[in-house]
């Protein structure tokens, strides 16, 4: 399991290579642990532009899937679906956290075990159609860490 997460690691660090440095910052971050057996699982943080400009993509290693999705009311039921685009505004935080946008992996080629990390890409579009990332390695955990509201 540590080879695997640290190949995912270098994996995840050559997709930065070639990409230009998004005008964004995340802190927060963490994805919910799973055990064996469990196809996918979600990833939160929050991030903060220093530009305007719309997350189109996620990436990682360590699932088949990554998608941006939604979770939101829809009558009296909860309903998640995934998404093409967030916009961030800059100066205002985008929190992705459970029940609402967050990112979510799925077709988990192993259980993400509680106190790993996972390296994600996140991909970013400015109003000129240029294309950024910011790599994030992140915290695996069962529950938001203490002082998160989310």
């Amino acid at each position: 399991m540590h080879r695997f997460l640290a190949s995912c690691v270098l994996l995840a660090a050559s997709f930065g290579l070639h990409a230009q440095s998004a005008p964004v910052t995340a802190e927060g971050a963490w994805a919910r642990a799973s055990v064996q057996g469990q196809s996918g699982t979600g990833a939160f943080m929050t991030l903060r532009a220093r530009e305007p400009v719309s997350l189109v993509g996620v990436v990682t290693p360590i699932a088949g899937v990554a998608e941006l999705h939604e979770m939101r009311m829809d009558g009296d039921v909860m309903r998640m679906r995934p998404v093409e685009t967030i916009d961030l505004v800059p100066g205002k935080p985008l929190e992705l956290k459970p029940g609402g946008y967050h990112l979510m992996l799925m077709e988990l080629k192993a259980p993400l075990a509680a106190g790993t990390q996972v390296p994600v890409s996140l991909r970013f579009r400015d109003a000129r159609g240029v294309e950024s990332t910011l790599q994030v390695n992140v915290p695996v955990a069962v529950r938001a860490p203490a002082g998160h509201k989310h």
